[in-house]
């Protein structure tokens, strides 16, 4: 081993977004047990890719001993990486199981009938949380992506149907979360990734409104036109109002 330039990360500061992975394209970086860590050092050539998209200050560059990066074995990570996605089910992370991507098929049970019937989940992925989703799933390309806050899963009774079906999902809540976070991470996942569309159903309490605010920023800070649909859902469970965005109205042809 000789003394050279790699990454270090502070795991103080480290809140295991994941911004900095799919900026690093040597596939070094990944999320365990919450926190970014080095899969091994020949994978790291030291440029720092990653280090403007952490917005924690966790990644620098230091000088220490380390194994030389390899480039052959970088190819070799990568073409295993991309065998694996190619699975029916996606183990993206290492470490704890919340924060492990995987893409899955829903149920394929009936749909429900009667007043004793059992719902159909059509959840495809995990996690869900918009705090410890990968930027680069698998299930956000081509996806028709739902930005949801989390109380609408109870207010609102036929989530699962109405709006979850065929679609994938992010959650969190703009009142107890860092927003600024939201808005960078929702940013990142908008450029890396095809989304055909985005759709956030709110709750009606003025709080709630900042998961609108951040998917909107974010959407303006990635420079793409995505069609946006935001759906505002009463205390009681019901649909106070649907209002596409301006990015929506220009992509439908609506004025």
């Amino acid at each position: 081993m000789a003394k050279r330039k790699i990454v270090q990360i502070d795991e103080e500061k480290c809140n295991g977004c994941g911004l900095c992975i799919p900026n690093c394209a040597e596939g070094a970086l990944q999320v365990v047990e919450g926190k970014a860590k080095l899969v091994t050092d020949k994978f790291c050539d030291g440029l720092g890719a990653c280090l403007g998209n952490c917005p924690q200050d966790a990644i620098t560059i230091i000088d220490r001993e380390a194994e030389e990066f390899d480039e052959k074995a970088v190819e070799h990570h990568l073409h295993h990486k991309k065998e694996a996605e190619k699975t029916k089910i996606e183990p993206l992370l290492g470490g704890c199981p919340s924060s492990r991507a995987m893409h899955f098929n829903p149920s394929k049970s009936p749909a429900a009938t009667g007043p004793s019937a059992r719902a159909v989940s059509e959840l495809s992925q995990w996690p869900v949380q918009l705090k410890l989703v990968p930027v680069n799933a698998p299930y956000f390309q081509g996806a028709d992506l739902l930005v949801v806050a989390d109380c609408v899963l109870l207010a609102y009774a036929n989530f699962h149907q109405d709006f979850l079906k065929g679609k994938a999902v992010v959650v969190g809540c703009p009142k107890l979360d860092d927003v600024q976070f939201y808005r960078a991470k929702l940013t990142e996942i908008f450029k890396t990734n095809p989304i055909k569309s985005i759709t956030v159903p709110f709750m009606e309490v003025p709080c709630c409104f900042g998961l609108v605010k951040a998917t909107e920023d974010a959407l303006e800070a990635s420079g793409k036109t995505i069609p946006l649909k935001k759906v505002k859902i009463g205390i009681r469970g019901d649909i106070l109002s649907e209002e596409p965005s301006s990015e929506a109205s220009k992509a439908y042809g609506i004025r």
